[in-house]
């Protein structure tokens, strides 16, 4: 079976549902579309989930979410372990903090009872763990109880999360956040181009963010402007290995991949597998790896896409031979 290689999404998420009415009722699950995610659990749309179906427990709210997923996969991989911290393989027994206390019939640990305080904190430990440390996430917080819990937990701790992992917050109307239509949330703005404008109804759902940034790689590739490698110098030729693009504004810096990777992680990453950031030689810039890697990918694996966000037709012929 071939495998479909596919770009890094413009957004997927794992998300952590509070009920409105029981604030002890949690649920986590992945999307790439929050918000019609969140119409989903609370009945408004088709969909949603069987834990989450109950009347009494309506309407949910989403409080917070971590993005940045580099697939489908990894987010399902996040969700699973942020559900299961007991008994996931990614975090090494000895520094687990859910711990079963009974077990299922079939003789396996039975999953403990979640609580607001053990969903920050494995939260914190799974951002901490080698299988997720290094993913480009941010962790996005749209209720100011759950943020204090996440806080709490910060402050009670010793291990600290990585100094460029972005925490950010939005309460504006919190009220709002739990998705009912016939809130003041469902208003129009003035200008009459959307009915959502922030918390999970602000996260953008496309690659709209890096537009600018697409546009300045299509200018450049497309016309074989790559010049020299900005970390080896060489002269870098068209088709031949994957090159990345810098990131900053106004820098036209085009070096190979491996070369990327080598300079990011001998500045700053020595000893690990996979950069998280670094400076471009070119521009002196502060370059995010896994920004670039959004940009070489959708550039390699999502024509379609490109061409959609620049809003390009494609030539008949490159339709004929993607057929």
């Amino acid at each position: 079976m071939a495998v479909q290689c596919k770009p890094i999404p413009a957004l997927y998420t794992v998300y952590i549902l509070r009920s409105t009415v029981r604030h002890a009722s949690l649920y986590i699950g992945s999307t790439p579309n929050p918000p019609r995610r969140l119409s989903q659990h609370n009945g408004l749309v088709r969909g949603g989930a069987a834990r989450t179906s109950r009347a009494t427990l309506r309407p949910w709210e989403m409080v917070a979410l971590v993005s940045g997923f580099p697939s489908m996969t990894a987010a399902l991989k996040f969700e699973w372990a942020l559900t299961n911290p007991h008994i996931s393989v990614h975090i090494p027994s000895s520094s687990r903090l859910a711990v079963s206390t009974q077990v299922k019939a079939n003789g396996q640990p039975r999953r403990p009872s979640k609580s607001l305080a053990s969903v920050m904190s494995n939260l914190h430990l799974l951002l901490r763990v080698p299988s997720f440390e290094r993913w480009p996430l941010k962790v996005h917080f749209f209720n100011r109880d759950v943020f204090s819990a996440w806080e709490k937990w910060r402050a009670a701790t010793t291990e600290q999360l990585r100094p460029s992992l972005p925490v950010v917050t939005d309460f504006g109307r919190e009220a709002a956040a739990s998705g009912n239509e016939t809130s003041e949330a469902a208003h129009e703005t003035p200008d009459g181009r959307g009915l959502h404008t922030w918390g999970i109804h602000a996260l953008p759902l496309d690659y709209e963010p890096i537009k600018e940034y697409v546009a300045k790689g299509q200018e450049i590739f497309d016309f074989g402007r790559q010049g020299r490698c900005v970390v080896c110098e060489e002269e870098m030729r068209a088709g031949k290995g994957l090159q990345a693009l810098c990131t900053n504004t106004g820098c036209d810096g085009v070096g190979h991949l491996s070369c990327w990777g080598r300079h990011f992680l001998a500045s700053g990453d020595a000893g690990s597998v996979v950069p998280v950031s670094g400076q471009c030689p070119k521009c002196q810039g502060a370059v995010h790896w896994g920004e670039m890697m959004r940009e070489l990918t959708l550039r390699v694996r999502g024509q379609k896409d490109v061409d959609k966000l620049l809003r390009r037709k494609r030539p008949s012929g490159a339709k004929k031979a993607a057929a």
